[in-house]
């Protein structure tokens, strides 16, 4: 379909290889060789592995409830300083970075204007090791402001956090969190939407500084034979960039530089700007290295642990395991040429003259929203993917900006493929051009990790399946649902997001297509979603959102949503994140973590627990406790 780029590889890594060695089993990273031992263990039996084969889920709380800060049964100060003296000194228990903007001891202006005007640009965020980027979930009683009102308290914040940088940190984090029946929280950088790396009264697991990448020349696992590449869980999506400049590789990473490649974006899928030429995150996936949650270190491939491999690509992170590190496919380079288009609807009271692409008849704006909608199907068939968002501007107004990315294709070939759209906007009336000046970039340029601030967004969303757009009537009643949510928020401060890609099985390929990402990924053309960022979260606005999100669930049933950009509060979550795989989800967590030791929302199994949350529902704020089934007993 395109004329295809045949880079140089020499123009891109100037004959940079710094191993060479062919490599059918690579070594363990460094972080991975460093276990927990017996004579690490000694006589501190708060640390000592754990046996699946013997345990009960009665062992895991007292009275039903995790151990809580100021419970008789909460370890004593000399207990947590025993944990860290067998750490070496990587246990912390940091005050949330907010509180300087808050009256009372930890009050500092100066540092809190840093973090309020300027810790943005720098990698801040992203080095805290509390901090999750969405503060609603955490209950907001430390937000960030220039001028808070109350006080600051720790909320959701963990207690205690394990600043782990091997193995051993993490097996010794597990076996003392399962020992002592205490929350167990799992945190990498704090790209978070949903409350997974927070939690009252928790330890954290802090995985963000397991760093080490390898590259692999050769790597042979089953079927597969070709070049690879080693990840420590807290690589950043510009670490792994920088790795494929170096080699002259590509690497399935996630959009935003700063968001980790190898924990929850994985995990619950992963999806791209390349995910419809090779897949999703989870589809790169060869070998992982797990600490479990009897706090054993295992190696998970299709042939080793295989009931971990499966649920650990695509069944969503938290709750079988700690992913210590991931050996992933690497691709050729791939260049990616964009293009963009534009509309806005303004009152003609605003409007003194024709501009291009700005319109005044809502009708045809939202005819031009549904044809450029609409064509996107063909550019996921061509291996590309696009990015839109609807937001609402005064006076009754909207814009819709796009963005369309093809791999390896000319610029002229892209402007040929763009142009029937044009060609149908322009016999609905709209006037807007074809953009001629396109520009195309190597995916994995060199990068540097620019950190976002705290925020509170949380999204609603759904994934839109194909056969939406093979048929005129359902096609109608989708853009009629996207159009009525749209508008919906435009007095209520929410707008709409559509990320467009298409990873199918076929183009997921070996192990990819037998994980366990949400089925309906693989019929996916639209993530559609419903942006909100308010931090006023209560039970009336709940409702509200969710019954605009009813609307494109109405128009795609027995479809899904995407955890890692889903809601919390998603109704039927079992079905709408993992579709047909959660009861082989459920299984693998109850034979894996009989304890039920690994918790976070709306993961595989998290309906036997709750958290009494202090205001509104969702916030992790409070203890988490079993909850009961109807007529009684436990939920197992």
């Amino acid at each position: 379909m395109f004329e295809i780029m045949k880079p140089s590889l020499s123009s891109i890594v100037a004959g940079v290889f710094l191993s060479g060695a062919i490599a059918l089993k690579p070594k363990a990273l460094l972080s991975d060789s460093i276990q927990l031992t017996q004579e690490d263990i000694g006589d501190f039996s708060a640390i000592d592995f754990g046996d699946e084969t013997t345990a009960s889920l009665d062992d895991s709380s007292v009275d039903g409830c995790k151990v809580f800060p100021g419970d008789s049964d909460w370890p004593s100060v000399a207990e947590w300083a025993r944990l860290n003296r067998t750490l070496g000194g990587a246990l912390l228990r940091p005050t949330p970075a907010a509180a300087a903007c808050y009256q009372g001891p930890d009050y500092d202006l100066e540092r809190c204007t840093y973090l309020f005007m300027n810790a943005s640009l720098s990698h801040f965020w992203i080095d805290e090791p509390l901090v999750s980027l969405t503060e609603w979930s955490q209950g907001g009683t430390c937000a960030l402001a220039l001028d808070p009102q109350g006080n600051c308290t720790r909320g959701g914040f963990p207690e205690y956090v394990v600043n782990a940088t091997n193995v051993k940190h993490i097996q010794a984090a597990v076996n003392f969190a399962r020992n002592k029946r205490i929350r167990l929280v799992i945190k990498n950088t704090g790209h978070d939407f949903g409350g997974r790396s927070v939690g009252a009264g928790s330890l954290s697991i802090w995985t963000h500084h397991l760093k080490a990448m390898e590259f692999i020349p050769w790597y042979k696992l089953g079927p597969y034979w070709g070049k690879a590449a080693q990840f420590g869980a807290g690589v950043e999506s510009w670490e792994e960039r920088n790795l494929m400049a170096a080699y002259g590789i590509t690497v399935v990473a996630p959009g935003w530089v700063t968001v980790g490649g190898i924990g929850g974006w994985m995990s619950s899928g992963g999806h791209t700007t390349i995910t419809s030429k090779f897949g999703l995150g989870a589809d790169q996936v060869l070998s992982l290295g797990v600490v479990t949650a009897s706090g054993r270190f295992v190696t998970a491939d299709p042939y080793t642990n295989p009931d971990l491999f499966f649920a650990l690509r695509g069944g969503g992170g938290g709750t079988y395991g700690v992913v210590t590190s991931a050996i992933l496919k690497a691709h050729p380079p791939v260049y990616l040429t964009s293009t963009s288009l534009s509309l806005t609807l303004l009152e003609p009271r605003n409007m003194t003259s024709p501009i291009p692409g700005v319109l005044t008849d809502a009708e045809k704006f939202w005819q031009g929203v549904s044809a450029y909608y609409r064509f996107a199907a063909k550019i996921l068939d061509a291996g590309g993917y696009c990015f839109s968002y609807i937001y609402p501007l005064p006076n009754n107004s909207y814009s819709f900006v796009t963005s369309s990315d093809f791999t390896d294709a000319t610029a002229a070939a892209v402007y040929k493929f763009m142009q029937p759209l044009y060609d149908d906007l322009h016999g609905l009336g709209i006037n807007v051009t074809n953009p001629v000046l396109l520009f195309t970039n190597l995916y994995g340029l060199p990068s540097l990790g620019i950190g976002s601030p705290p925020g509170n967004t949380r999204y609603r969303s759904r994934l839109l399946p194909r056969e939406n757009w093979e048929d005129d009537e359902l096609w109608n009643k989708t853009m009629k649902a996207i159009r009525t949510a749209t508008e919906g928020g435009y007095e209520r401060g929410y707008y709409f997001h559509g990320t467009m890609t298409s990873p199918t099985e076929e183009v997921a390929g070996w192990p990819g297509a037998e994980n366990s990402v949400n089925p309906a990924w693989r019929k996916n053309r639209m993530h559609a979603m419903l942006m909100d960022q308010t931090p006023d979260q209560s039970t009336e606005r709940d409702a509200m959102m969710q019954g605009y999100t009813d609307l494109l669930r109405e128009v795609s049933p027995g479809a899904g949503s995407y955890m890692n950009e889903g809601d919390p509060g998603e109704p039927n979550w079992q079905q709408a994140f993992y579709g047909n795989h959660y009861a082989r989800l459920l299984r693998i967590k109850q034979q894996r973590d009989p304890w039920g030791l690994f918790w976070a929302p709306t993961t595989v199994g998290s309906e036997g627990w709750a958290v009494q949350a202090v205001g509104y529902a969702g916030s992790q704020n409070g203890r988490l406790c079993r909850v009961e089934q109807v007529g009684g007993g436990k939920e197992s």
